[in-house]
């Protein structure tokens, strides 16, 4: 009997021989001195780690990967042609990368340290900001994988909002930790940050439209001066009110030429 390899019977085989020659040699050993405690936990560590079936467990989510897994495309449009395939014209290359991308979304077998893992039955979602291009820019195969599109608007005032607040680790949260760490407790009433909200949707509008990073400038801008004085400051609660952001912001909020490189 002759049995005939495939592409995906090779990587199988490639995977288990080096699962195989990983076992017979074992890793070199170093010497080294520390101190108890730390001896301790490296001791802790090691024999969780053989208590634990790694090869049970790796099969477990290689299975779970390939029936359940989502895989995000971000900034799918940065590959997408927009006309013009001249040789050597950054078109040619976006293509081929477009072309490298099809066998993987229509299902193929996946070579990962973990071994081979199958995208027959893995959702792929992606997304691009298409105002340069278009979807159908893409290579028509892959248009035909991604048969649903939606889309999304641009966030507003009470997606910011939102964005500030819901989140385990929001700006607001953070920020209110990072000051308890100087003693002091921040506080920030909901006007405060309904008013962020609507100068960052302002500056978006007036200059580029970066969407929700512009909260993070918009934060440290507004807690600029309590953050430098922090360890001088003697009371130990501090409120941000809708006023004070509206003072701490107004010369550059108004300013299209600032608010586009402060803010």
């Amino acid at each position: 009997m002759v049995e005939v390899f495939s592409a995906s019977g090779m990587e199988d085989m490639q995977s288990s021989l080096q699962d195989a020659f990983s076992k017979f040699f074992p890793k070199k050993k170093h010497k080294r001195k520390i101190r108890v405690p730390e001896a301790l936990e490296i001791l802790q560590k090691e024999e969780a780690e053989r208590l634990v079936d790694v090869e049970s467990v790796t099969e477990k989510a290689i299975r779970k990967t390939e029936q359940s897994g989502i895989i995000f495309l971000d900034e799918i449009d940065k590959i997408a042609s927009r006309g013009g395939t001249s040789s050597g014209s950054p078109e040619v290359s976006r293509e081929g990368v477009q072309r490298d991308l099809l066998p993987i979304v229509e299902g193929a077998t996946v070579t990962t340290k973990y071994g081979p893992v199958k995208t027959d039955h893995i959702l792929f979602i992606a997304s691009g900001a298409f105002h340069l291009c278009k979807p159908s820019d893409l290579v028509p195969e892959l248009q035909g994988r991604f048969p649903i599109r939606v889309e999304l608007d641009a966030l507003g005032e009470e997606e910011f909002f939102r964005i500030l607040t819901e989140p385990q680790n929001a700006l607001i949260k953070q920020y209110i930790a990072l000051m308890a760490t100087e003693g002091i407790n921040l506080e920030f009433d909901d006007a405060a940050i309904r008013e962020m909200a609507r100068i960052a949707v302002q500056v978006n509008q007036k200059t580029e439209d970066i969407g929700a990073r512009r909260l993070h400038t918009i934060m440290e801008r507004v807690l600029d001066e309590i953050s430098f004085d922090a360890p001088e400051r003697s009371e130990g609660v501090f409120t941000v009110t809708s006023e004070y952001v509206r003072r701490q912001l107004a010369d550059i909020s108004e300013n299209e030429d600032l608010s586009r490189f402060i803010l």
